[in-house]
């Protein structure tokens, strides 16, 4: 194939999302307001492993371990700086932290917050909620850990499994699922509780994302970057194979382009999660065009570049 016979298209809007940035500048203005501190994450800011390692390069140090609690890795922090994530905290671990003399830094995103804010609402009225997520995801986690009368709703096996017996249910979903995904499990609940209320709280960000996926014709291939365990990058992925785009790769950098056979491919989408760094994006996007070598390469110094 003629290299200059690739047409390389940028998926707009794609990439970081408001409370990534947010998280990101949270963490950065906490390094300038305590420089004789140890800072310490729990658990991963943000879903790239990447960012990960641009905060260790500045010596914040991330505590994630999927065999661990939050509040097990809190208990190992002595003293320092505590920064709570982009996706929400249990309330409990948060006062811990207060109590253990910590300085507390919160970074969840606003639509994180407006949605747990949401549930407490309605509990407040008498509802139970009925939330759509995934199971252990830091989000859904966050949200659960506020009332035993938040329900866990992953699928529509669920919704035939769940016994809520709360006449006032309040239907609900983490905010990076999958627009297509929750319109097929809220129907299900709506099906059994017919009385539910729904508010559909999908991010704007999140939404503005899979609905330009979703218009996507004519091309070959869409390339999705992101991190493996980053719902919102899967989800874009998932939406590709609805919108029929016949190869679809979900990678995390441009190195893994060299394992991709382009030689077929005329026409490439790129696409990125909300917590992809734009700076891999680009890598991705310039190596498509170019073939040059030099974006082959990830340099953690730039990897935080807003």
């Amino acid at each position: 194939m003629v290299l200059e016979k690739m047409e390389v298209k940028k998926v707009v809007p794609s990439g970081y999302c408001k409370g990534v940035i947010n998280a990101i500048n949270i963490v950065k203005q906490a390094i300038k307001d305590y420089p004789d501190k140890q800072i310490y994450i729990l658990g991963m800011l943000v879903h790239n492993r990447y960012v990960v390692g641009g905060f260790e390069l500045r010596n914040v140090i991330t505590l994630s371990d999927k065999e661990k609690s939050k509040e097990q890795l809190l208990d190992e922090i002595k003293e320092g700086v505590v920064v709570f994530t982009a996706h929400g905290i249990d309330p409990k671990i948060k006062q811990k932290a207060l109590e253990k003399g910590l300085t507390v830094v919160d970074a969840t995103c606003s639509d994180v917050t407006k949605n747990a804010n949401l549930c407490l609402e309605y509990l407040s009225k008498g509802y139970d909620v009925a939330y759509i997520g995934k199971r252990n995801h830091p989000e859904s986690e966050a949200v659960l850990a506020l009332d035993d009368r938040i329900h866990l709703i992953t699928s529509t096996t669920d919704v035939e499994t769940s016994n809520i017996l709360n006449k006032n249910v309040l239907i609900t979903n983490q905010t990076t699922m999958s627009i297509n995904d929750i319109e097929t499990i809220i129907t299900a609940l709506l099906d059994k509780y017919p009385q539910a209320q729904v508010v559909e709280e999908i991010c704007n960000a999140t939404r503005t994302r899979q609905q330009a996926v979703k218009e996507l014709q004519g091309f070959d291939a869409l390339i999705v970057v992101g991190d493996p365990n980053s719902n919102n990058t899967t989800q874009l992925a998932n939406i590709g194979r609805q919108a029929k785009i016949k190869n679809i790769y979900k990678i995390e950098n441009s190195l893994e382009l060299e394992a991709i056979n382009l030689d077929n491919i005329s026409k490439v989408a790129v696409t990125s999660g909300a917590s992809t760094p734009n700076y891999l994006t680009q890598q991705v996007i310039n190596y498509l065009k170019t073939r040059d070598e030099q974006y082959l390469k990830v340099d953690l110094e730039r990897i935080l570049d807003l």
